[in-house]
């Protein structure tokens, strides 16, 4: 762990080990601000604009990978993260600690474990309700991905009107989503969406019971890795993952199922990341199919 100066944020550290690297703001946050291959580009979006700010009570995006409890709601969700985070280093892993939101009385925490030979990285989320009564939430997990990629989000097995009756998943709509935008690409195995810089927001969610959702720009791969629990209370009707872009980035965002968190209790909720270089970006179910889950499937956690 290497403490730096990263866009003009004077207090940020940096994770690293051949292939890839982190680097963590503790002028704000808990956020991880960028994760790429060393010496390549930021796989997350950053807005210049933003970038070197605190304080203030106007919530930022900031860009990178941020942590929020769900469902979404005013004001309550929109916290401001822009003051200092406390880091902490054990034997394999660093912790962003986040003060206790004055709004909520939530208490958030990451922690992050770099392998010391691959681009895998666990990244660990953590609520505590530090209030004096219960509170119903989830952990949603947000990374913000830089301009012009798509996402991959696999359906569950496929079966036949003969054999298969029942619904097998949900699909999740805002009021906004619109399924005949040219961004989507319904297939029969996935669903796709590709960012756009000339087109505004659209976003859906859905019940993905596989566990991981890839996105490609400019031939990296990142791969996100979850687990997903049967039968579980999900947010959002249903949702363990949800996708939202606009005009400058598209989001990858996990969710673990809704809790009443008790006082003094935590819940976590866990990714896996990868990233793999040398990938087309997929036109169909078959190209997904050929070079994209073979390097899913390698991605042991």
């Amino acid at each position: 762990m290497e403490k730096i100066n990263y866009q003009n944020w004077p207090n940020c550290y940096r994770l690293a080990n051949e292939q890839v690297e982190l680097i963590v703001t503790t002028d704000v946050g808990p956020r991880i601000i960028r994760y790429g291959f060393v010496g390549d580009k930021n796989e997350f979006k950053e807005y210049s604009e933003m970038l070197g700010k605190t304080g203030g009570d106007e919530w930022r995006i900031y860009g990178g990978h941020r942590f929020w409890h769900a469902p979404e709601v005013k004001p309550r969700t929109y916290f401001p993260d822009n003051f200092l985070v406390k880091i902490e280093s054990h034997d394999n892993k660093v912790r962003l600690i986040q003060p206790v939101e004055t709004t909520t009385g939530i208490l958030k925490e990451i922690d992050i474990e770099l392998d010391a030979d691959s681009s895998h990285v666990k990244v660990t989320h953590r609520l505590k309700n530090t209030n004096l009564w219960a509170v119903e939430l989830a952990p949603w997990a947000l990374s913000v991905m830089a301009p012009g990629g798509k996402l991959i989000m696999p359906l569950p097995p496929r079966g036949s009107h003969e054999t298969n009756l029942l619904p097998s998943n949900t699909l999740t709509l805002w009021s906004y989503t619109n399924m005949a935008d040219p961004r989507w690409t319904w297939g029969t195995q996935y669903v796709m969406l590709r960012q756009d810089s000339k087109l505004g927001p659209q976003k859906i969610g859905m019940m993905n019971s596989d566990g991981w959702m890839a996105h490609i720009n400019a031939g990296v791969m990142f791969l996100k890795k979850f687990t997903y629990i049967p039968n579980a209370n999900y947010p959002d009707w249903g949702c363990s993952i949800e996708a939202f872009t606009d005009e400058e980035m598209l989001e990858v965002e996990t969710l673990a199922p809704l809790c009443k968190l008790e006082p003094n209790r935590s819940v976590e909720h866990i990714e896996h990341w990868f990233l793999f270089k040398g990938l087309s970006t997929p036109n169909n179910d078959q190209d997904i199919d050929k070079n994209i889950l073979p390097k899913v499937n390698s991605a042991k956690v």
